[in-house]
Formats: structure tokens, C-alpha cells, sequence
């Protein structure tokens, strides 16, 4: 169809569903029976509004649209529940006023905003079930930490003697491989398997992986072997690592979507601290004391493998391949009542007949292209790109991989420096139970902002720490203290924002390749920050190594401040309009308007107000 020939909503045949809601696309203006209507052009939305694509039709015309969906899909016998939701839908400030709503269904709809909390228990397991597969990742992040103490002796690679710079490259490479084996398969396996397979499928296949790796990587005998091991282990995490946040996003209501998504990194830092305890445990086994630590990472995988299928395929999923059936079902189990399953499934479903207008259906090679060519497409793909390398610019890493080795190079003993990697890794965990409440409440872009220069003053202090005589308590006090309170700053801010940020940012159509890329862009600087450390521990010495990374803190900030938009609060179908906005427009707004706003407010305390940038146009249901 020629969406520029489109007219009125009067020249529309009666019961097409999409025929009023098409005209959202045109870049022209035209009327309705309504009246004047206002469209958006999703690749350029100068207007900066967040527009309902129900919100223009009438009553009549949006119940003469679902009576076409229903019967075009076999639903008739929810029509009733159809027609209240789709009128919710369209009006989510005025449900109470509606004919035929029962005191049950006000109830309801009013617990989404007085208890946003209070969720069907399959939408937690399922969350808690997936989220558990992020553990892997952190634990082997704190496996390898560990073994990093002794594994490059026992495999014939140590880092000292002739060989000394030949082995730290070694030793940086293998620590690398799951992530080298992340950016350049893992997460474009994905796409094609999603799209076969689902959500689940996918899930359970990266579940196999993550649990057959680590015990090949304590059984391995020479550093090859280790090395192919841990590359097979980046193939379970970049499936895992693409998929699974996206299939906590398209399963939960917009209002706590932050809060459940982040669970991805609450069980990663769990993973990391329950790794910490992995290794004190072993750590007087003697000679098999590597081979336990990065073993041990198999565990967390095991309710992931033997529970992924208990628990219902994404909806969205389902309406992509056509099943809207299914879709339905799934929404029941994940949402407190038909009435907002019918709601949801009317309203995604619009919303995504938008997306395909714009986007079209492509292959895969096409759609990776599109990521850069599709202007609304391309700003979610810079600015997931951007918040995905700024985790890696801020260090966190380092940290993560190498904290024993820096804390024995701080002069701790092998105990003491498994010691603190535990305490970084309790503080990890602990402080990543503020940002689910935090999230949605001040954004993602809020959290950032607030921590990033937070995390820049830690890291280099606790860098010039190292000039405190070593000999002296302070010395690894004063290091630890600071690295501690730089993990807790993460936590709360760039630790749980990326993969809950990038797993939202896309349309549907685009959403498994673009977390692939976001995924794929993550973990490959973290493969080039897990080889180059070693070296520049080496060269530049632990100060000079933590200043570097205090340096690009700064950096990161800037960026986000510039190229990052807000999505707290926002359906993942609502989303299409915030990145229609032009980059030049939102980083002029940031420039001009919200730093003299911040300056004024906060430095010189003037009384002030600053103009939002998005105009929201009727808020529409959270989905």
C-alpha cells in the first residue's frame, strides 16, 4: 500500500484494522472523522511528541477495528474483553467512566498504578528462572579471576622468566576467548535462531553450552585445549546474552519493565560474588584448586536447562510469526487478568502493523544493514552501542577479571587477595538491590549520569593509593575501600542499565539483530580490555592503568549525556517515537536547555523549570 495516498479515515473500507492507524506514518497531515489529526514521521519526529496510535480514532471506529481483528484471527470468544481493552487502550485516563467495567476490572486496571508490584507469579518465575543464566557469566568472570593465580603454572605459561610478555598475552587471550567467541558468533547466532526456534529455544540451547564448557575447561591439560573450551563457552553466552534480556522486556509491564529486566545484572554480580566464594573455598586444594574454580561455573546453568520450557514463550514473539492465539494465552499467564491480556494484545498488535509500514520484513543481512541506513533504527543502535562500550570504558572489568591479581600486586597473599575479590564481589551484589527500585523510578539516563562521575573519582583514587608505602596498613585498605565504593557506584548505575536498556531500544522487527550488535559491541571490548590488562598493569603500573580508565569515565559520560535518550516509563511500542527524534535535536536539547537548567538549578540555586523535551500525547497503556 502507498501510505502517501492514504486520505481520510473516511476513505478507509470499515473493519480494516490498520486503516486508520497506517496514517501515523505519513509524513503529510490529513483529517478523520474525528477531526484534525496529526501524524508522526517515525524516522524524523521533530515534534517530539509520544503519540497513542489510537488515541485520534473515535470510539465506534476503534470497536469496528477489533470486531475485524477478532474475526480475522478466531477470536470471537473474547470480543467483550477485546472491545473493553482496546477502549483502555485508547483512553487509559478515563477507564473508570467506561460502560459495562465491573468493580473487579476498575480494580484491576488501578492496581498497574497503586501496586505496580503485585504481578502474576509465572511473569516472576519466568525472570527469576532466565535471569539465573546470567550467574554463569558472572561466576566464570570470577572463576578465571581466580585461576588466573595459578592455571598460567600449571598449563606451562608463566608469567615470569624469558617468556614473561609472551605468557601475560597468553594469559589475557584465554581469559578473553568466551569473549572474542561472544562478538563474533554468539550473538549473531542468535537472530536466525530466534527466529526459528524462540525465545526459549534459544535459552535452552545456550543453557546446554553454559553447562558443558566449564567442566571442559577443569578437565583441559594444555592451554589449546582451555582456550577452545572457553571459545565453545562464548557461543552459550552471546545466545544467552542477546536473548534473554529481550525475553524479560517483551514479557513485562512498561511501569517495573526496568526493575525485572535488570535482574540480568542482579544475578550476574550474584554470580560473581557466589564465584568469590567458589574460590575461597578450593583455595587449599592444592594443584586442582584452577580446575575447581572455573568448573564450578556449570551450576547456575542447571534449573536454566531443566526449566526454560515451564515457563510461556514471549507474546510478542508469538504475534511476529502470526500465532496471535498463542499470543493471547501467553499474556494471561503473565498478566493479572484477560481483560489486560486482551488490552495488551490489541494494543502491541497495532503498534507493531506500525512498525512493519516502517521497517518492512527483511533478511537477515538486510536488516544488519538496516541497523545503520533506518533513521529510527540507527539512533537505538548509537545509543545501545553507546551504553554497552561505556561499560566497558568504565572499568568495571578490570576489576572483575583481574582483582586478584591486582590485589596481590598491592602485596596481598593469596588469601587476602581472594579476601577482597570477595568483598568487591559481595558489594557487587548488594548494591545492585537499589537500581530495581531506582530504575524506573529516576530513569536509566538519571542513574548513569549520577554514577559516572562517581566511579571516575573512586578509580583514580584508588589508583594513587598505590603510592601509600606498601609496607603500611593503609596501603591495601585505602585500594580496597576505593575499589568497593567504585562497585557500588556501578551497581546501581552502569551495571544494570545496558542490557535492560538495549533489550527495549529496538522495534520488534529489528530487536533480535540489534541486541546481537549491543551484545556483540560489550563483550568484544571486554575481550580487548581481559587481553590488554595484563600488559598495562605491566607498563603503565596500577596507577597509571587506573587513571587511564578514570579518563574514560569522563568520556562515557559525555557520550551518554548527548546520545542516550530516557525510555523509563515508556511501552516498548511508544519507544518508535522517542527514537524518532534526531539525534541533533535531543543532543541540542541536552546542550541549550537541560545544562543551563542543571547549572542554574543546582550551582547558582535559582527557582527554575525546565522544558521537557518529549510531549507525551495521551499516555498510553503500559504494555
Amino acid at each position: 500500500m502507498d501510505r502517501k495516498k492514504l486520505k481520510s479515515d473516511g476513505d478507509t473500507p470499515p473493519g480494516d484494522l490498520m486503516s486508520h492507524v497506517e496514517q501515523r506514518l505519513s509524513d503529510d497531515h490529513g483529517t478523520s472523522e474525528k477531526g484534525h489529526v496529526e501524524h508522526i514521521n517515525l524516522n524524523k519526529n521533530t515534534s517530539a511528541k509520544i503519540k497513542n496510535p489510537l488515541a485520534d480514532l473515535t470510539p465506534a471506529q476503534v470497536l469496528q477495528d477489533v470486531e475485524h481483528f477478532a474475526n480475522e484471527h478466531g477470536l470471537q470468544d473474547i470480543l467483550d474483553h477485546l472491545k473493553k481493552g482496546a477502549l483502555i487502550a485508547r483512553d487509559p485516563d478515563n477507564f473508570e467512566t467506561f460502560e459495562n467495567m465491573t468493580d473487579e476490572e476498575i480494580t484491576v486496571i488501578t492496581n498497574e498504578t497503586t501496586h505496580k508490584w503485585r504481578q502474576p507469579w509465572p511473569l516472576y518465575f519466568t525472570i527469576g528462572l532466565c535471569s539465573i543464566g546470567a550467574a554463569v557469566q558472572g561466576w566464570d568472570q570470577t572463576g578465571s579471576n581466580g585461576a588466573n593465580l595459578s592455571f598460567p603454572d600449571a598449563l606451562g605459561i608463566p608469567e615470569k622468566g624469558a617468556l614473561k610478555a609472551r605468557n601475560q598475552w597468553l594469559v589475557g587471550i584465554l581469559n578473553s576467548a568466551p569473549y572474542l567467541a561472544t562478538a563474533f558468533g554468539g550473538c549473531w547466532l542468535s537472530d536466525p535462531l530466534n527466529k526459528y526456534l524462540g525465545r526459549r529455544g534459544v535459552i535452552f540451547i545456550s543453557a546446554i553450552f553454559c553447562l558443558l564448557t566449564p567442566i571442559g575447561s577443569a578437565v583441559s591439560q594444555t592451554w589449546p585445549q582451555l582456550f577452545v573450551t572457553r571459545l565453545l563457552m562464548g557461543i552459550g553466552m552471546g545466545l544467552k546474552g542477546a536473548t534473554i534480556p529481550i525475553y524479560c522486556a517483551e514479557n513485562t509491564p512498561a511501569n517495573i519493565r526496568g526493575g525485572l529486566v535488570m535482574s540480568w545484572q542482579l544475578w550476574t554480580a550474584f554470580g560473581i560474588f557466589l564465584g568469590t566464594c567458589a574460590n575461597l573455598a578450593v583455595k587449599d586444594t592444592g594443584a586442582i584448586s584452577w580446575r575447581l574454580q572455573l568448573g564450578s561455573a556449570f551450576i547456575p546453568a542447571l534449573p536454566l536447562v531443566f526449566g526454560v520450557f515451564l515457563c510461556p514463550e514471549s507474546p510478542r514473539w508469538y504475534l511476529k510469526k502470526g500465532l496471535v492465539r498463542k499470543a493471547y494465552q501467553s499474556l494471561c499467564k503473565l498478566r493479572n487478568s484477560d481483560l489486560q491480556a486482551a488490552r495488551d494484545l490489541y494494543y502491541i498488535y497495532t503498534q507493531i502493523k506500525i512498525e512493519e509500514e516502517l521497517v518492512g520484513k527483511n533478511n537477515f543481512l538486510v536488516r544488519l544493514g538496516e541497523l545503520f541506513t533506518i533513521p529510527r533504527v540507527r539512533r537505538a543502535t548509537l545509543a545501545s552501542g553507546t551504553v554497552m562500550l561505556a561499560q566497558q570504558m568504565c572499568g568495571i572489568n578490570i576489576v572483575a577479571f583481574y582483582s586478584s591479581t591486582i590485589f596481590a600486586q598491592a602485596g596481598a597473599n593469596v588469601t587476602e587477595a581472594l579476601l577482597a575479590s570477595w568483598g568487591f564481589g559481595l558489594i557487587n551484589f548488594l548494591f545492585a538491590f537499589p537500581a530495581v527500585f531506582t530504575i524506573d523510578t529516576y530513569g536509566r539516563r538519571a542513574l548513569l549520569l549520577f554514577t559516572f562521575p562517581q566511579m571516575a573519582w573512586t578509580l583514580l583514587a584508588a589508583g594513587f593509593c598505590f603510592y601509600i608505602p606498601q609496607g603500611q596498613t593503609a596501603h591495601l585498605a585505602c585500594i580496597s575501600l576505593f575499589v568497593f565504593m567504585f562497585a557500588a557506584f556501578y551497581s546501581v548505575g552502569e551495571g544494570p542499565v545496558p542490557f535492560a536498556y538495549s533489550a527495549e531500544v529496538f522495534p520488534l522487527s529489528h530487536r533480535e539483530i540489534g541486541m546481537s550488535f549491543a551484545v556483540a559491541t560489550n563483550l568484544f571490548w571486554a575481550a580487548v580490555l581481559s587481553i590488554t590488562f595484563p600488559r598495562m598493569l605491566e607498563v603503565m603500573t596500577p596507577t597509571g592503568a587506573f587513571a587511564f580508565y578514570a579518563g574514560l569515565n569522563v568520556t562515557a559520560c559525555i557520550m551518554i549525556f548527548f546520545l542516550v535518550p530516557e525510555t523509563k516509563q515508556r511501552t516498548l511500542e511508544e519507544l518508535d517515537y522517542v527514537f524518532a527524534v534526531p539525534v541533533r535535536m535531543h543532543s541540542g536539547y541536552q546542550l541549550k536547555k537541560a545544562l543551563p537548567y542543571w547549572v542554574k538549578r543546582y550551582i547558582f540555586r535559582r527557582n527554575v523549570k525546565l522544558e521537557p523535551l518529549y510531549q507525551f500525547d495521551h499516555v498510553a497503556t503500559r504494555t
